[in-house]
């Protein structure tokens, strides 16, 4: 049966997080947002922003999902131009000055800033167990990463970490790390109490999930290991966790600076302190570690590939608008809706500006396609899911081109781009260069292209 999504995933994942707290606590957070919403507002001189389309269809302000409607930018940045307009000719120019700038923007206007006093982290292993997943012996390790809180000692940040490697190995081997689900089946502390501390499990589990072996199977199969990291351990979904978790921890609990960094980057640094531990574990090939995401953690998964050149590989899923989706293609979500107070907190307050008058989209200094630019010339493979059941909020054409126009900077530094940039049809694997994409026939999941990534992978594994 066709299916639409009437809403945004990430609004749903959203009201289900929000739903596991008690009714006064669900006030509390939705008070709490909109007072921080409000304030950074008034840093920018924002009097208010335009509202952002419906996910639902058939009302007088759905998103536009008739691909003959979108509207067709006249221009995009062109990542291998410089600010003073001149044409990048070399891989030296590209890492000395082109790359550099690029960086800035995303830092200034969208991601926002790591800031210089990040506290360090400190890895403890809590359980090593020998087990197994469908018959595969393994060896599991649950971690948690303490950060230094001395800085501002009222708050805490124990980021959870699982390391699943096959126990049958003679040496280290590959891993992929997956940003996985939180859920939270207790009542928990009103949010001005709550730490990111207090945490749940993580599952890595997906919605939609196809018959056959899980994604942990096939990896393991293929004979590396997977890791899950939880991103509410290290900063929470909302903007009322704001004055807690790693970013509340830099800021001693004050509000951020219109450049600060968002959840975005501050799920991708912890994923990039999870590297730092990787590195010291013999099991793991330190060099090959990939990064993955579904949905707004497909989003974290391209802003920490795109950041870490440690990161040997990624698989982004489904990452939408604020993944590698065009921001200037009016197609599915848009600025509007990411710059509101449901979604603004995994962004700087910067990036508000660009939904409210004088200033939209095209005024951006730079586009997605330059997000995944600053990935090469690591192999980046970029899943979407079909436009009839996934639905067309999260735009797959919209994060093909993302891919594709990307390509002119992964031919400058001597690696394959996609070799087009006309939108493949369903079922098609783009997966003969170092930026990949396909578009599956399942909904909101990656699922059904684990096995096309992982025979990709295999490249560079």
């Amino acid at each position: 049966m066709k299916k639409v999504l009437s809403i945004s995933f990430a609004l749903m994942i959203s009201s289900l997080a929000i739903a596991q707290f008690s009714r006064q606590a669900q006030d509390s957070i939705r008070q709490l947002t909109q007072a921080d919403y409000t304030n950074m507002l008034e840093q920018t001189g924002i009097a208010s922003t335009r509202q952002g389309p419906s996910g639902t269809p058939g009302q007088p302000n759905s998103a536009n999902t008739d691909e003959s409607k979108a509207t067709q930018y006249a221009s995009l940045p062109d990542p291998l131009i410089l600010n003073n307009g001149k044409k990048v000719k070399s891989a030296k120019v590209w890492w000395n000055k082109r790359r550099p700038e690029i960086v800035e923007l995303f830092d200034r206007e969208i991601y926002g800033r790591v800031p210089a006093n990040v506290p360090g982290v400190k890895w403890e292993v809590k359980t090593t167990t020998n087990d197994s997943v469908a018959k595969i012996p393994v060896i599991t390790k649950t971690l948690v990463g303490h950060v230094d809180n001395s800085l501002y000692p009222s708050i805490n940040v124990d980021i959870d970490l699982t390391l699943v490697t096959p126990a049958k190995v003679t040496g280290p081997v590959p891993v992929i790390m997956e940003f996985g689900f939180v859920f939270r089946p207790r009542t928990t502390p009103a949010p001005q109490a709550q730490t990111a501390a207090a945490r749940p499990q993580a599952t890595g589990s997906r919605p939609q999930g196809p018959a056959g072996p899980t994604w942990q199977q096939q990896v393991l199969e293929a004979g590396w290991g997977y890791a899950i990291i939880v991103p509410g351990s290290i900063q929470a979904d909302n903007g009322a966790g704001l004055k807690s978790g790693i970013i509340g921890l830099t800021n001693k609990g004050q509000p951020r600076k219109p450049d600060d960094w968002g959840a975005l980057r501050a799920w991708a640094w912890g994923a990039a302190q999870a590297l730092d531990y990787f590195e010291t574990d013999k099991a793991v090939d330190a060099k090959k570690i990939g990064i993955e995401g579904l949905s707004r953690y497909g989003k974290a998964a391209i802003v920490t590939m795109a950041y870490d050149q440690r990161f040997a590989i990624g698989f982004i899923g489904s990452s939408g608008a604020g993944g590698t989706k065009l921001y200037r293609r009016i197609f599915g979500e848009q600025v509007e809706n990411l710059a509101g107070s449901d979604e603004y907190h995994w962004f700087a307050g910067n990036f508000i500006k660009y939904a409210a008058d004088p200033l939209t989209q095209k005024d951006l200094p730079v586009d997605s396609h330059e997000l995944v630019a600053m990935c090469a010339p690591r192999p980046v493979f970029i899943s979407a899911g079909s436009p009839t059941v996934e639905g067309g909020w999260v735009d797959g054409k919209g994060m093909f081109l993302g891919g594709a126009l990307a390509s002119p900077v992964y031919e400058l530094l001597g690696r394959k781009g996609m070799g087009t940039i006309e939108m493949p049809p369903i079922e098609t694997s783009l997966t003969t260069g170092d930026v990949a994409f396909r578009q599956h026939s399942g909904g909101h999941t990656t699922g059904p292209n684990w096995p096309y990534f992982i025979q990709w992978a295999k490249r560079y594994f």
